[in-house]
């Protein structure tokens, strides 16, 4: 892929003007606000015996207007008191797969918290079990144009408020303290953790890797990948409704919760990424509230961006901001 986006000096200054609603901030007051308000319990039961250095737990919590969530919750073995907890967020398209696949943050020392998303898990991966039971509007295959006539209508509206409610669910259990939770997730997860950071309070870190459904205005049509191409599908249909879904589509930009995030944080960027280009990325980081930033760039990776050398960056960061301690 040969580089196609800003150069990485003019990505460091990137600051474009990205449409935000008037009534942004109560939009997702009232919706985090009703979904607490509709209730459910948080269960937690034993998954699975086959782990000598791990405890795994099947987890269901409330999301979205009380809807069931699946979720891990992966715990060292050998614990003493409350632990410090990460918040993983899944790729578009997955689910939160099988336990086997999510050890990392709990042999480091944490209590790791593994949402799934819902109504996915069928495209790549072990699979997701949270079903989706609201319906939307005439739609591209796909998540990204579900119910996209209006806010209140659109799929991400139920996917980030599920995302608050896990960080509402891990803060509840007795095993984690509820003072240290992150959050993190690559591509569509990556943004489901910038949304989460902009409308939790406290959280300790924020670690969106290569950070998908940023800077729409910008992503839809200037890169001929998937998933933003499903949005250009839809508009070459519906032709004159442009418009609205901008208008739709600002409710849910990385870069307006970008702007109220202010845990700590740590991005990461691929500059030859096809599917979340630079600019977008680096137009969510530059807008980021918090004053504790950084950005891990990888000047020759596509949206693969640093895999394990990421998370050995994320695991370092996190140690830092903790205090030196897990």
């Amino acid at each position: 892929m040969p580089r196609f986006d800003l150069s990485l000096a003019e990505l460091q200054d990137y600051r474009p003007e990205v449409s935000e609603p008037s009534d942004f901030d109560e939009f997702w007051s009232a919706t985090i606000a009703g979904s607490r308000e509709a209730g459910g319990e948080v269960t937690v039961s034993a998954a699975s015996e086959l782990y000598a250095t791990v405890d795994v737990h099947d987890v269901t919590f409330p999301g979205y207007g009380g809807d069931p969530v699946k979720a891990w919750l992966i715990l060292p073995a050998h614990r003493e008191g409350p632990l410090p907890a990460v918040v993983e967020f899944v790729g578009y398209g997955g689910g939160r797969g099988l336990p086997t696949e999510r050890l990392a943050w709990a042999t480091a020392g944490y209590a790791s918290f593994v949402m799934d998303t819902r109504g996915q898990g069928s495209v790549w991966g072990s699979g997701g079990e949270t079903p989706d039971p609201h319906g939307s509007g005439p739609a591209v295959p796909g998540f990204m144009t579900r119910g996209i006539e209006s806010p209140e209508t659109y799929y991400y509206r139920r996917v980030f408020t599920d995302a608050v409610r896990a960080v509402d669910a891990v803060r509840s259990l007795p095993e984690v303290d509820a003072s240290r939770v992150a959050v993190t997730g690559g591509s569509q997860g990556g943004g489901i953790a910038i949304a989460a950071a902009g409308l939790s309070e406290g959280l300790v870190a924020a670690m969106p890797d290569v950070p998908f459904l940023c800077h729409f205005e910008r992503a839809i049509g200037f890169t001929g990948s998937d998933p933003y191409q499903e949005v250009v599908r839809w508009l070459a249909v519906h032709r004159g409704d442009e418009a609205r879904v901008f208008e739709t589509l600002s409710y849910f930009d990385g870069v307006n919760f970008a702007r109220r995030a202010d845990a700590p944080t740590l991005f990461s960027v691929g500059l030859l990424d096809p599917v979340c280009p630079p600019s977008t990325v680096y137009a969510a980081f530059n807008a980021y509230r918090g004053a504790h930033k950084e950005m891990s760039v990888f000047p020759f990776n596509e949206h693969e961006g640093g895999q394990g050398y990421q998370w050995e960056a994320q695991a370092a960061f996190l140690r830092r901001v903790l205090g030196g301690t897990a």
